[in-house]
């Protein structure tokens, strides 16, 4: 895969979460969510800031992270199902 982000845009993959709850019951697939949560495969070199100075992104790759419900742009690229998002849209970087 020969995808470069730019800017501020970073390239996640969903990681997805258990079909099975705390108490032991099972989620059937109708009634799950997409995951909100995901690991950085690739990020942009950062935005440019009003004084014209490059700022670097909070994330790198390998980082796992928070982001929001709507945020970003889903995509598929060699049959992975991929989202694109920019960095305002991440919300936590998960230790």
């Amino acid at each position: 895969m020969n995808v470069r982000p730019l800017n501020d845009r970073v390239l996640v993959k969903r990681v997805e979460e258990s079909d099975k709850t705390a108490g032991g019951l099972y989620i059937p697939d109708s009634a799950k969510e997409k995951p909100q949560r995901g690991k950085v495969l690739a990020a942009g070199s950062g935005r440019v800031g009003s004084d014209g100075e490059r700022v670097a992104l909070d994330v790198k790759k390998g980082d796992e992270v928070l982001f929001g419900k709507y945020g970003g742009t889903e995509i598929n690229i060699d049959g992975d199902d991929l989202m694109i998002l920019k960095e305002d849209d991440i919300l936590a970087v998960l230790q």
